[in-house]
This record gives C-alpha cells, structure tokens and sequence, in this order.
C-alpha cells in the first residue's frame, strides 16, 4: 500500500498533468478545511485544461491508457467502432454475484490493452480474466456485505473502484496488488460507494453515501495517493448514480435518491445549480450537446439544459425510470429503458419517440450504443441485441438472473454480467435462497 506520508513528493510526478501540491488551503466543500503542509491541493483553474480536446467518440483527451464505465466522462455508452454479429453464443461464464440486493450489478471492464477483463463482484470480490475466461487473479475486499456495484476507472495500469464497506480503492491491473485504499473514515464515515469513478487529469471524482440522516457526498481524489482533496456534502438521499463530466460544457453532475440533480461548474467545482424531479433519480446521466438527460422514478425521462438546469423536454413513460441511457452523438438519438418493460428511441433534440420495443421485462441496467445496434438487458433474463434504427430484435441471449450490468463489447467480445437468481429476498416469511449465482458472460460470433 502507498505511504501516505510520501503523497505530495508522488504527486509531483504524477501522469496526466497532475494537480500541482503546495501548502495552500485544500478546499474541503462547504467545510472549508485547510491542507497540512506538503499536502496535494485540487486546482481550481486547472491552466492546461482544454475541453475542446474530448470528441463524443472518445474516452479521454488521450485514451489510448483509460477505460472507464459507460465509456467516458460523459458517460455516453457508445462504442462507434464496435459493431454486433448477426448471431451469438456464449464463449465462456464466470460464477460472480450471489447477493439479492436490488441496485444494478457491476460491469466487467477491459483493460486499455484488451488483455485482462476486470469483473467486481457483488461478494466484494475484483476478479481479473483474459478474454478467453483463463483467471489471473482474484482480490477480495473489505465490502463483503453488500459487495461491490460500480464499475471500475482504468488509468495507466491502475484500476480505482469503491464498495459497500463505504472505502475507495486503487489496484494494479496486472497483480490485484493494492496501490492505495482511501479508507471511509478518511471519506467522513462513508458506508457505501455505489458509484463508478470519474477520472480527469490526475483526480478521481465519486459519490459516497452516508446513513442517519440518508446523504451523500461528492469527493475529488488524488489519483496518484488517494488523498482526498475536495467534497461537497450537498446531496442528499444517498446517491448510487456516477459522476458524469462534459468538459465542453464545463459540467459535473449527479442524481440523487432524493429526486435532486446537482451540477458543479467544472473544474472549479462551484455550485452551477440544482433541478428537482417528482421521485429517485438513480440512473447515471449522460450528457450530450448542453444538455443532461435524466430518468426519474417520477415515471418521466428528462432532458436538462446544462447551463442553467431549466426543463428542455419531458418524456413520459408513466413507470419507474432507473437506467443508465445510451446517446448516438452521431444521430442525436438517446435510448432509454424502465419498468414499462420498453425500450425508447427518443431524439435528443424535441424528446420525439422514434420507436419503441417491448423486451419482456424492467431495464434498469445500462443501455449500450454500437455503430449498428442497442445492446440493452432486462429482467426477463436476457440479454437483447436491437436493430439501432427501428428497434426490431435482432438476437437475445438467455441467462439466469436478471441482466443488470452494461453490455460491454470489445473486439469481436460483448461481456455483461447479471444478478444471482435468489428467492426469499423480498419476502422476510421466506429464507434467502441462492438458487443460482449470477454470472459474467462472454459472448462470441455464432460459428
């Protein structure tokens, strides 16, 4: 583990042009703490910095050494240069989840190199495959209750990912090794990070949440030490959505589980504003073109004006609205899911329905945007390959539990993972049973 006392002389070589260390104040949120000396400091100017450097299409400015969930800062799910075979078949599956808790299971993740797939699981486990499903190491964590939910950021051969213990974590993709971990007490008494992290020129951007009263808190991280160097405790409900950042728009918002969407001025980190919805909001929000598109449990799919947070459109479903949407920059088109057991093609611009297709069940996963087709999974147990265009199922893929995770395609690979088939969850009058674990899954073209 990395000596913390050591942090700022590391700091000062960090990649990607690090935030500069110094015996400033650090900014601590609304708390307005000051940094001991030799502490990193979060920069509010950030002088280098360039949105006009990050293309819809791309991961990061230079993201030849990064992955991260849904594809990037703006969380956009697309994949532009992955297309999706006629047909398919299960090349290889992993036992991985065997918790009943309701909140969509993590994504397995590619390395930027495409060697290793890094899966994290909902026992607290991170486990790293090659492609062809051959294990190269498993690490367990301290979230061994409810497990671990979020997706993990890849940055230069280090992967950062938080849990239910409520502690942030930094390994080496290639050992499991721990880099660092940034306890929940150093994160003011986190129980629970549900969020996938959010990277940007050396800091790491997540969401904890809190219990007694239920609230959340929005951190910048030190990438290269773990020190925290920013937060803003504004949130409240405990908030499970990711951080999403569009540069261009020099954005960073959340939605929260208490029907509030919090946006930042990015990267000065000030209040830009707030905008409340009817119910949760527990959907990570992309974000496309100054706008931020949210779904609510409210029944209703948004679409928000970045700048000032102002109602452009609604879309009303009149159903539950939890997942994670995927946006064709390249056609202004959002696809969105939810307890109407549909999926939408809604355009970005007027909130107008292109289509819609029944999939037999909830979304509340993620929905993932390929050059040709909407990968998107459901609570009917399968995974859904649908034509980009109108909407017509071109394949499906049975599982066991619900299918809840991102579809994540990968040269010539879709890897997804889904929940445990358990019965008794939702009953107190019944035992738990695991009656099947849930998997990660490979899918491959059908020879």
């Amino acid at each position: 583990m990395a000596d913390r006392n050591n942090s700022s002389k590391r700091y000062s070589f960090s990649r990607r042009n690090a935030i500069k260390a110094s015996g400033a104040a650090l900014i601590g949120g609304l708390a307005g703490c000051v940094a001991a000396p030799g502490t990193p400091v979060y920069d509010k100017t950030q002088a280098e910095f360039n949105p006009e450097l990050l293309p819809y299409d791309r991961t990061y400015p230079d993201d030849e050494n990064i992955t991260m969930f849904r594809r990037g800062l703006r969380r956009l799910g697309y994949y532009p240069e992955q297309t999706v075979p006629d047909a398919v078949e299960i090349n290889w599956q992993l036992p991985v989840n065997y918790i009943g808790h309701t909140a969509a299971k993590a994504s397995p993740l590619p390395t930027p190199d495409g060697e290793t797939v890094l899966i994290p699981a909902d026992t607290g486990r991170v486990h790293a495959v090659t492609p062809n499903g051959e294990h190269k190491w498993t690490v367990q964590t301290g979230a061994t209750n409810l497990g671990i939910h979020g997706t993990p950021a890849i940055v230069d051969n280090v992967a950062y990912i938080g849990g239910y213990d409520g502690d942030l974590y930094a390994f080496n993709i290639h050992t499991g090794e721990e880099v660092w971990r940034t306890s929940r007490m150093e994160l003011d008494g986190s129980i629970a990070i549900g969020s996938s992290p959010a990277y940007w020129d050396g800091v790491i951007y997540v969401v904890t949440e809190y219990n007694h009263p239920p609230a959340g808190t929005m951190w910048a991280i030190d990438a290269a030490s773990g020190q925290p160097l920013w937060k803003d405790d504004r949130p409240l409900g405990m908030p499970h959505p990711s951080t999403a950042i569009d540069p261009k728009t020099e954005r960073m918002a959340i939605g929260s589980n208490d029907g509030v969407m919090y946006c930042w001025e990015f990267p000065s980190l000030e209040p830009a504003w707030e905008f409340e919805t009817g119910a949760e909001i527990k959907g990570t929000t992309p974000m496309y073109e100054g706008g931020v598109f949210v779904g609510s449990w409210d029944g209703n799919f948004y679409r928000l004006n970045l700048e000032d947070g102002t109602e452009t459109w609604r879309f009303e479903t009149g159903r539950v609205i939890m997942s994670n949407p995927g946006i064709d920059p390249e056609t202004g088109i959002v696809y969105m899911g939810g307890d109407d057991n549909h999926v939408h093609a809604l355009d970005t611009e007027t909130g107008e329905e292109i289509w819609s297709t029944n999939v037999g069940g909830s979304v509340i996963g993620s929905l993932t945007v390929t050059a040709d087709a909407v990968l998107v999974g459901s609570y009917d147990t399968h995974l859904y390959a649908l034509e980009k265009d109108t909407g017509t199922v071109r394949w499906r893929v049975q599982s066991r539990g619900h299918v809840t995770s991102e579809a994540v395609p990968h040269d010539g690979r879709i890897y997804y993972a889904e929940r445990g088939d358990i019965s008794g969850y939702w009953d107190e009058d019944e035992a738990e049973v695991v009656n099947a674990p849930g998997h990660a899954y490979c899918l491959v073209p059908s020879e």
